[in-house]
Order: C-alpha cells, then sequence, then structure tokens
C-alpha cells in the first residue's frame, strides 16, 4: 500500500498571511486539525495545527476573555507561529515507511508533496490506523483464524491449501512474531464452510489454532472458544 492510496488528496491549504482566527475558522468548520501553509505557487512553507494555536495563544492558563482571545487571534497571522520546519512524505512512498516517519519524529501528520515542493495532499496517524484495519478486512464479513506458526519454509502452503480445498476464499494473512505467543498466523477467510467444520479442517490437519473470531453481515464480531 502506498501513502497515495490513503491520503486526502488536493487538502484545504492556507497562505501565510492569513490571520490565526481564519485558520481556527477553517478548522472548525471542517473538522480537521491541522492545515499546511503555502505560498502564492502552492509550494508548502509551513503547518499549523489546533495545538500550535492553543499553546501560541495560552488558551489554556490565559486570564483572557474569549473576546479578548478573539480579538488577539485575529491580529497575529499564520505565518507569526506556523511550524516552518515541516516533515514531508511523497505519494509514492509505502505506508509503513510513512507510519515509521511518524513514529520516528513523534508526529500525527504528514504532508504530501510533489517533486517541487506543491501541496498535493495530506495523510495523518487517523489514516494510517484506517489503513490496518482495511488491510486484515476488520469490517469485512468473514472469518478470522489465529494459527500458531512453524517458522519454516512450507508452511504456508500447507494451511492455505486447507482453505483452498475447502472452497474458503483468503481475505488478508498476516504473520506476527511475539515474544509471549510465538509466531502466529492471521488469515480472515470468507466460503461456504462454517466456522466449526473449517476449524475441524485444520485441527485434524494438526494445526493449533489459538483464537478464532466471525465478523458478521452487521460488522459485530463474533468470538468461538477455542479447545
Amino acid at each position: 500500500m502506498y501513502v497515495k492510496d490513503h491520503m486526502t488528496a488536493d487538502p484545504i491549504t492556507i497562505s501565510g498571511d492569513m490571520t490565526i482566527s481564519k485558520a481556527v475558522e477553517i478548522m472548525r468548520k471542517n473538522q480537521f486539525h491541522r492545515l499546511p501553509v503555502t505560498d502564492a505557487k502552492g509550494k508548502l512553507i509551513g503547518l499549523i495545527t489546533g495545538g500550535l494555536v492553543e499553546e501560541q495563544s495560552g488558551q489554556k492558563n490565559t486570564s483572557l476573555s474569549i473576546f479578548e482571545l478573539n480579538y488577539l487571534l485575529s491580529r497575529r497571522t499564520v505565518a507569526d507561529i506556523m511550524i516552518r520546519d515541516v516533515t514531508t512524505t511523497r505519494e509514492d512512498v509505502f505506508l509503513e515507511e510513512a507510519a515509521q516517519l511518524m513514529i520516528d519524529r513523534e508526529i500525527a501528520v504528514l504532508p504530501v508533496v510533489d517533486d517541487d515542493g506543491h501541496v498535493i495532499g495530506i495523510i495523518t496517524e487517523k489514516d494510517i490506523f484506517q489503513a490496518f484495519n482495511d488491510l486484515l478486512g476488520h469490517r469485512h464479513k468473514g472469518t478470522r483464524f489465529i494459527i500458531q506458526c512453524e517458522d519454516h519454509p512450507g508452511f504456508l502452503v500447507g494451511v492455505t491449501k486447507c482453505f483452498a480445498d475447502n472452497d474458503a476464499n483468503l481475505e488478508s494473512l498476516a504473520i506476527y512474531r511475539s515474544a509471549t505467543r510465538g509466531t502466529e498466523l492471521v488469515l480472515k477467510a470468507t466460503g461456504e464452510i462454517s466456522v466449526e467444520n473449517m476449524t475441524k479442517v485444520l485441527t485434524d490437519a494438526g494445526y493449533q489454532i489459538t483464537g478464532v473470531a466471525q465478523t458478521l453481515e452487521d460488522g459485530s464480531v463474533k468470538h468461538y472458544a477455542v479447545t
């Protein structure tokens, strides 16, 4: 998955000479908390966030009235407080690279720029979370099987053959490594075979199932006891 598949394309941007109060109004109206700041040619020159506005205006620890605060924000421009050294990414970067960049820099948003520095998108930690859920098919109808994985070549072939032989279609597949549980294979499958029968097929084939959960038509999840 690439950044371009999950970013908000052509985001709202603002100019550095816009008043802070106007920028706050735009964020509130559109229910988001960050705005890229661009020059007249659309090139990124900064970033403003709701948290930055609160910090710079002292909203949380001031004795000023709301009217006085609004007056103060209407007298200062975005350029006065914006972040100038903005960490960015490109649209063809793998999503996990963007996620790691956010972790390393301890930030929650990345403006997406082209080769000339023009803003073409924006991606946030919320977009990363949504991509994670999409990857695992969280709300898609189907059954998730968690199988203790023997970490050797060919293990996946045997497991996936069990599903194929029973006309079960694999929607997603992931491998997790845990210090306490070892290596686990997580499969999301759909098909006509019942959860109970597929569980029996896997168990009879010698695979150790440690968890089973079925996502129903309405998006709710039913967990099955594993014996």
